[in-house]
C-alpha cells in the first residue's frame, strides 16, 4: 500500500529547540546535506506514522524573513519557492513575544501551519502560563505545548500534522492596522477585477507588494498590468505614510509585527514573576485596569463632549451672525423677489445652518485623533473585550464602532478586519447606532434649544453613550435571534504609547472638516435649493390675493403681521414639501412630530446634515428677516414641545444612516437585501423607542 507523503517545513528562531524536537521523534531517519547553491546545512528527517511518510526539512534558524543573513535568505526562498504541505513553527514558550515576530511573517504566507510551543517544562519553572486554546483561536492555527527534553506533547503534535494535512486550510487571522488592511483590500480588489492568474493568494501578493519585496516587484515590473498596479501602490504608500509619519515600509511593518505579538501575549500569557515594568506597562496598569479602566475611558469621552460643546459655542455665534448678515445683504441687493429668496432663504440659509457646526466637528475629531495617535484606542478595545462579549460582540468590533462616531462610511469599511462573517455582519448592523459627526449638528441644535449651556455638554455625552448602549442591546438581540454563532477571540495590536503626531492629527481633522464642507458646498447646497423650491411651489395666487386684501384693510401692524404669517403658513402647508409632510404625518404623529419634523427626517435619509438645513428653511419661513429675527434655536424651542424634541433626538440617533453610508453598507454586507433588513430594523426600532420616549416624558411633565 502506497503511503501518503507529508512534507513539513520546520521553521523557528535560533535556540528554540528545533533540532532537539526532531531528535525526540522516535525512529526518525536523519539526512544531512546542503541547500542548493549555498553552504548552509540542510537537515531532513523522515519517519513513518500509520499510513503516512512524514518528511521534515529543518530550515535554518531565522529571527525574521528579511535578507540580512544567509540563513534568513535560505529560509525565505524555501518557503516561497519549494513544494511542502505544512509549516511547523517552533516557538520558545519562555519568550513567546519575541518568537511571535517570526510567526506573524509566516502567517502572511497563508499556508497550512502548526505552532509548537516548545520548552513548556522551562515555562512551568518560570511560572509562565500560556492559554494555547485561546492562542489557537486568535491566530486560526493549532497550537501544541511541547517539551523536546522530556518528549511532552510529541504524539499530539504528530497527530495534529496528519489532521492538518487531511483537512482544508482554515483562514489565516493575521490582521494589520486598519489603514494597512484597507490598502491590502484595495490591491486584492484590483487583482479580483482583472482576474489575475497566480498560484499565490491575492492577499499574500498584496502584503509582499506593500512590504516592498524586491523579488515580487521585479516580477510585476515585467508584467503588462504594472502600469495599472503602480498608481494603486503609490496611493497606498502615501496613505500609509501619513498615518505612520514615515515612508519606511520596513519600519511600519516591524511596528505592526511588534504590536501583533504584544497583543497576543497580553491576551494569552500570564506570569507570576514580578519584573521591572516599562513606561508603557506602567501606564497600561492604570488605563486598562479591570476596575478603573472603563471609568477613565468614560471620563475622557465625557470631557471630549464637554469641550465639543463649550468651546464650539464661541465661534458658532460669529458664524451665525455672519450668515444672518449675508442673508439680509443678499435680500437688500437683489430686492424682494423669488430669486432673492431662493439664494438667501434657500442656498445661504441651508448651507449656513450646516457650516455653523464646523467648530463642533473639528473639536470632536481632534479629540478622537489624539486618542488614536497615542495608542489609547487600541487599549480601549482590549479593555472592552470582556464587556462586549456579554452582548455577542468582541473587542475587535470596537474599532469600526468608535470610527462610527466620526463617519459611518469608513466605519463600515473598518469592519473588514472581522474575519468571521456573522461577527462582521452583526457589527455592520450596529455601527449606525454610533452617532456619526453629521448627527452632531442636530444634537447641538436641540440641546441648545431645550437645555442650559451648563448642562448641554452633559446631555450631548449622554446622547452618544445612550446610542452606544442601545447598539449593544440591539447586538445582543440580533445575536440571539439572527446571528447565532460561537464567540471568537481577537488579538488587538498593542503599540507602544507615543506622543500625538501633529501631522496625523492635522490630516484626520482637516480631511473630516473638508469632507463636511465639501458636502455643504455641493450636495447640501443642491438639496437646500430643492427643499426651498419644494417649499415655495406651487403658488396659490387666488389665496394670496385674498390675504393681501385683508392685509391692506388691517388696522394695526400686529394684525398685518398675523395675517402675513397665516398666509406664509398656508403656502408652506400647501407646497410640494407640505404635501409630502402631510402624507407622512400620520405615521409620525404618535411620536409628537409635526409635518415639518417628518419632512426633515425624510430628507435626512440623503444626508443627516440636511435635517438642520431643512428645519432652518421650514421654520424660518413666515418670519421677518431683520436684526431682531429669532435664531433657529429659538424657533425650534417655540414650535416643538420638549417630549417631541427628545423623541426626535432618539429617532435621529437610531434610524438609517445617510445615502452614501447606506451604499457602502450594501457593498460591505454583500447585497441589497441586507440594506432592506437594516432599513426595517433601524426604522422600526427608532419608531418604537421614540414613541416610548415621547409618551413617558409627556406623563412625567404633565
Amino acid at each position: 500500500m502506497n503511503k501518503k507523503i507529508i512534507k513539513i517545513a520546520l521553521v523557528g528562531q535560533p535556540n528554540v529547540g528545533k533540532s532537539m524536537l526532531i531528535n525526540s521523534i522516535s525512529n526518525a531517519k536523519l539526512k544531512v546535506g546542503n541547500f542548493s547553491g549555498v553552504t548552509v546545512a540542510k537537515e531532513e528527517v523522515i519517519f513513518k506514522y500509520k499510513d503516512y511518510r512524514i518528511e521534515i526539512v529543518d530550515l535554518p534558524g531565522a529571527y525574521s524573513l528579511n535578507d540580512y543573513t544567509l540563513e534568513e535568505r535560505v529560509t525565505k526562498e524555501f518557503l516561497e519557492n519549494e513544494d511542502y504541505h505544512i509549516i511547523l513553527n517552533v516557538l520558545d514558550s519562555t519568550n513567546l513575544e519575541r518568537n511571535l515576530y517570526l510567526t506573524s511573517e509566516l502567517l502572511a504566507f497563508d499556508k497550512k501551519m502548526i505552532l509548537a510551543l516548545n520548552m513548556n517544562d522551562e515555562a512551568k519553572k518560570e511560572k509562565i502560563n500560556i492559554d494555547e486554546k485561546q492562542l489557537s483561536k486568535i491566530i486560526g492555527k493549532p497550537c501544541i505545548k511541547t517539551s523536546a527534553a522530556n518528549k511532552e506533547g510529541i504524539d499530539n503534535l504528530i497527530e495534529q500534522i496528519v489532521n492538518k494535512y487531511e483537512n482544508e486550510k482554515l483562514p489565516t487571522k493575521l490582521i494589520f492596522s486598519n489603514v494597512i488592511e484597507e490598502e491590502i483590500s484595495n490591491i486584492v480588489k484590483f487583482f479580483n477585477e482583472i482576474k489575475y492568474d497566480t498560484n499565490f493568494s491575492y492577499r499574500e501578493i498584496a502584503i509582499k507588494l506593500l512590504r516592498e519585496d524586491k523579488k515580487t516587484y521585479k516580477f510585476f515590473h515585467e508584467e503588462p498590468i504594472w502600469t495599472k498596479l503602480q498608481p494603486i501602490l503609490n496611493e497606498a504608500f502615501n496613505h500609509i505614510s501619513i498615518h505612520y509619519d514615515t515612508k519606511d515600509m520596513e519600519d511600519i511593518f516591524n511596528d505592526a509585527k511588534f504590536a501583533f505579538a504584544k497583543g497576543i501575549v497580553t491576551e494569552t500569557v500570564t506570569q507570576d514573576k514580578i519584573e521591572k515594568k516599562t513606561i508603557t506597562e506602567k501606564i497600561d496598569a492604570i488605563l486598562i485596569h479591570k476596575i478603573f479602566g472603563l471609568p477613565i475611558f468614560l471620563f475622557l469621552m465625557w470631557g471630549l463632549f464637554q469641550l465639543t460643546f463649550d468651546i464650539g459655542n464661541i465661534p458658532m455665534d460669529m458664524i451665525d451672525a455672519f450668515f444672518a448678515k449675508l442673508i439680509d445683504g443678499t435680500k437688500e441687493l437683489l430686492g424682494d423677489n423669488q430669486i432673492s429668496s431662493l439664494i438667501a432663504d434657500g442656498a445661504i440659509a441651508g448651507v449656513g445652518a450646516v457650516v455653523l457646526f464646523i467648530p463642533n466637528i473639528v473639536i470632536l475629531f481632534f479629540g478622537i485623533a489624539l486618542l488614536e495617535t497615542t495608542g489609547y484606542m487600541s487599549r480601549v478595545a482590549f479593555l472592552l473585550d470582556g464587556f462586549f462579549h456579554k452582548f455577542g460582540l468582541h473587542g475587535k468590533s470596537f474599532i469600526p464602532l468608535v470610527t462610527g462616531f466620526g463617519c459611518s462610511v469608513p466605519a463600515y469599511m473598518a469592519a473588514r478586519t472581522l474575519k468571521n462573517e456573522r461577527d462582521r455582519l452583526l457589527t455592520l448592523f450596529i455601527i449606525g447606532f454610533m452617532s456619526c459627526g453629521a448627527r452632531l449638528p442636530i444634537y447641538v441644535l436641540f440641546t441648545g434649544a431645550f437645555f442650559s449651556k451648563e448642562n448641554a455638554g452633559n446631555i450631548l455625552f449622554l446622547i452618544y453613550i445612550g446610542g452606544a448602549i442601545l447598539g449593544l442591546i440591539a447586538a445582543k438581540v440580533l445575536k440571539i435571534v439572527v446571528f447565532k454563532s460561537e464567540d471568537e477571540p481577537f488579538v488587538m495590536e498593542m503599540p507602544k504609547y507615543r506622543l500625538p503626531s501633529s501631522k496625523l492629527v492635522w490630516h484626520t481633522v482637516s480631511n473630516q472638516a473638508m469632507m463636511y464642507l465639501k458636502k455643504a458646498g455641493t450636495f447640501i447646497l443642491a438639496a437646500s435649493l430643492l427643499i426651498w423650491i419644494a417649499s415655495n411651489y406651487p403658488k396659490h395666487p387666488e389665496v394670496e390675493a385674498s390675504f393681501n386684501q385683508k392685509i391692506e384693510l388691517a388696522a394695526t401692524d400686529e394684525e398685518k403681521n398675523a395675517l402675513q404669517n397665516e398666509l406664509s403658513l398656508y403656502n408652506l402647508e400647501n407646497s410640494y414639501l407640505g404635501y409630502i409632510g402631510k402624507f407622512s404625518e400620520p405615521l409620525f404623529a404618535p411620536l409628537g412630530f409635526d409635518w415639518r419634523m417628518s419632512v426633515a427626517l425624510e430628507t435626512g435619509l440623503a444626508a443627516k446634515e440636511i435635517v438642520v438645513s431643512t428645519l432652518g428653511i421650514l421654520y424660518g419661513l413666515g418670519d421677518q428677516s431683520d436684526e431682531n429675527s429669532e435664531s433657529l434655536i429659538d424657533k425650534i424651542k417655540n414650535n416643538i414641545t420638549f417630549p417631541a424634541a427628545m423623541a426626535f433626538i432618539v429617532f435621529v440617533m437610531i434610524y438609517l444612516p445617510c445615502l452614501a453610508a447606506s451604499m457602502v453598507f450594501t457593498r460591505e454586507a454583500g447585497g441589497w437585501k441586507y440594506l432592506g433588513y437594516l432599513f426595517v430594523f433601524t426604522t422600526g426600532t427608532a419608531w418604537i423607542l421614540s414613541y416610548i420616549t415621547y409618551n413617558v416624558i409627556s406623563l412625567i411633565i404633565a
